[in-house]
């Protein structure tokens, strides 16, 4: 997998890439429930609220003394 960094250090004078409608695909997500992986796709109206209502946080490292 590249990262934004390496794109712009292999291609740094290329043009942006611009897409027609008809040329684009619909992005799958995929999620974790009950221990493996599945898409939303597939999901269920409650499972996808379920989805949409999860708050993401971020752990901070612990102070060492």
């Amino acid at each position: 997998m590249t990262d934004l960094s390496e794109q712009q250090f292999l291609a740094p004078q290329a043009a942006p890439i611009v897409l027609r409608d008809d040329e684009r695909q619909r992005c799958e997500v995929w999620t974790r429930v009950m221990g493996y992986h599945r898409p939303m796709a597939s999901f269920n109206t409650g499972k996808k609220g379920e989805f949409h209502e999860r708050t993401y946080f971020s752990e901070n490292r612990c102070q060492s003394k």
